[in-house]
């Protein structure tokens, strides 16, 4: 039988009885018609996974549980990685944030470039970015973690800040390889990925000024929303816990 996973806002503790929020106890009781008596696990972001059983559904979506026990999970990578993703369109943005929460990623910055071709006024970015967490809470309820990566507001390339650790940003005609990197030990990594058109050339030189690091993943272009989750998934393997 699959482990049941369910995010909440709410402080956990044992012993404590939750009348879970609308969205999951629509999920709990509507989509997956769980009754009195199944369990759960929930989790709230801090480190800690909690079984809970149901002890009431309804009337209509509603749901309450009592928290069982609370554990240690393993879950969340030591290596801290921050995704700056140029914005795709539609699925193509859900799938890469999907897939870069499963693959262990602290963080996601979507940002626009010059050659980004979705365009948000102030309402659609908001709601845009509702929709995102909301994919990232769904992927860490599938995959097993117990913190969700922040989807942060989105903003222009050139309005990063500087930031302390390794910053990198992929380019395939770069010289330097994955294999040439020194290990990042506890400083966090950041990693840039342009849109399909990739970044200008005026983007790359700000960058670098930036104190950026042109990376080539490989022989081949990837799309844009391959890029990201594939690079995280080749930096768990150098330095993180694909190791």
């Amino acid at each position: 039988m699959r482990t049941v996973r369910a995010w909440t806002q709410q402080a956990l503790a044992v012993g404590r009885s939750i009348e879970l929020e609308a969205g999951p106890a629509r999920h709990l009781v509507r989509v997956l018609r769980l009754k009195a008596g199944y369990g759960v696990v929930l989790f709230n972001g801090d480190g800690k996974e909690y079984p809970a059983t149901i002890e009431e559904t309804g009337p209509g979506d509603r749901c309450r549980l009592q928290v069982e026990q609370a554990r240690e999970a393993d879950t969340e990578s030591p290596l801290s990685i921050t995704l700056v993703q140029a914005i795709a369109r539609g699925d193509r943005m859900d799938w890469c944030i999907q897939k870069a929460c499963e693959l262990g990623v602290t963080a996601i910055q979507p940002v626009f470039t010059e050659r980004t071709e979705v365009r948000l006024d102030e309402k659609r970015a908001d709601k845009r970015l509702r929709h995102w967490q909301q994919v990232a809470v769904a992927a860490c309820e599938q995959c097993g973690r117990v913190r969700v990566p922040e989807i942060k507001t989105p903003l222009s390339l050139t309005d990063l800040s500087v930031s302390e650790g390794l910053s990198l940003f992929l380019d395939p005609q770069a010289e330097r390889r994955l294999s040439q990197l020194k290990h990042p030990s506890a400083t966090p990594v950041r990693i840039v990925i342009g849109p399909e058109g990739g970044l200008s050339e005026a983007e790359t030189r700000w960058l670098a000024r930036q104190g950026f690091i042109a990376l080539r993943l490989g022989p081949r272009i990837l799309r844009s929303e391959t890029a990201g989750p594939a690079v995280i998934a080749a930096l768990q393997a150098r330095f993180g816990d694909w190791q």
